[in-house]
C-alpha cells in the first residue's frame, strides 16, 4: 500500500470587463499592483471574460459632451466633474484618459480578437492594448484595420488575425461569457471572481485585492494541511 498526494494550489481570477470602461482599466491596473506585492504570484492565473456595456453601440465619431449629457439626463457641468474625477483616478495608475476623442465603438470584434489572442497566450497584452486604444488613443476598436494593427503591435500574426476578424470565429466564446455573466446576475463591470467563490466589484484599491489574495492563500494552505493524503492505492485499486 502507498499513500499519494497531488496538491496544486492555484488562484484563478475571472475578470468581466469591457474596453470602453475606464473603471475596468483602473481596476485591472490595481489588481496588477496587488499581484506584484503578493507572496505567491506564480499560482495566479487570469482570464478575461467578455461583457458589452452597450451591445448596440454604433459610435464612429467622438460624441460632443452636450450630447452625452442629454442622453444621460445630466447637466454638462456634472458630466465634466465626473469625467475629471475618473481621469484623476486613471492618472494614479498611469492612464491618461481623453474623453474628447473617445469613440463609443461596438466592442464585439475586439472581444473576439482577445479570445483569439488568448489562444496564442497573449490575452493580457491584447486586453491592455485595446483598453488604451479606446480610452487614451481615441481609436475606433470596431474597425478591423485598427484591430489588425493593434494585434500586430503585440506580435499576433497579421494574416491569421485578418482571417479571424473577417469570419465569425470566437462569437460563441463571447456569447458564452455574456451568458455566464447573465447567469451570475452581473449587470456592471469590472467584476473580479476568485476561484469561482469570491468576487470583487468595481475598481477597488490594491489593498482590497491583496487582502483577497492573502485570504484565499490562507484558506488553500489550511485545506492542504488537512488533506495531506488525497488518496490510497492498495490491492490494485485507487480510492480518491
Amino acid at each position: 500500500m502507498y499513500i499519494y498526494k497531488v496538491l496544486k494550489m492555484q488562484i484563478k481570477i475571472d475578470i468581466w470587463s469591457d474596453y470602453g470602461c475606464p473603471f475596468c482599466y483602473i481596476g485591472k491596473k490595481r489588481l496588477d499592483g496587488a499581484i506584484s506585492q503578493f507572496s505567491e504570484p506564480d499560482i495566479i492565473s487570469v482570464q478575461f471574460r467578455s461583457f458589452q456595456l452597450d451591445p448596440y453601440a454604433k459610435g464612429k465619431l467622438p460624441a460632443a459632451i452636450d450630447e452625452v449629457a442629454k442622453v444621460r439626463g445630466m447637466s454638462v457641468e456634472l458630466i465634466k466633474k465626473g469625467q475629471e474625477q475618473v481621469a484623476n483616478l486613471a492618472l494614479e495608475v498611469g492612464l491618461v484618459l481623453h474623453y474628447d476623442t473617445f469613440i463609443n465603438a461596438n466592442s464585439l470584434d475586439a472581444h473576439r480578437l482577445n479570445h483569439y489572442a488568448e489562444s496564442k497566450g497573449k490575452a493580457i497584452e491584447m486586453e491592455e492594448r485595446l483598453m488604451r486604444a479606446i480610452l487614451s488613443d481615441g481609436l475606433d476598436i470596431s474597425d478591423n484595420n485598427t484591430l489588425i494593427s493593434l494585434a500586430n503591435e503585440i506580435g499576433l500574426n497579421e494574416v491569421e488575425t485578418t482571417a479571424v476578424l473577417n469570419s465569425s470565429q470566437y462569437c460563441d466564446e463571447v456569447s458564452n461569457d455574456i451568458s455566464e455573466a447573465r447567469r451570475l446576475n452581473i449587470t456592471g463591470v469590472p467584476l473580479f471572481v476568485f476561484n469561482d467563490k469570491y468576487s470583487i466589484s468595481g475598481a477597488q484599491s490594491e489593498m482590497v485585492f491583496l487582502d483577497m489574495l492573502n485570504k484565499i492563500l490562507k484558506e488553500e494552505q489550511v485545506i492542504s494541511d488537512n488533506t495531506s493524503s488525497t488518496g490510497i492505492c492498495t490491492n490494485g485499486f485507487c480510492d480518491v
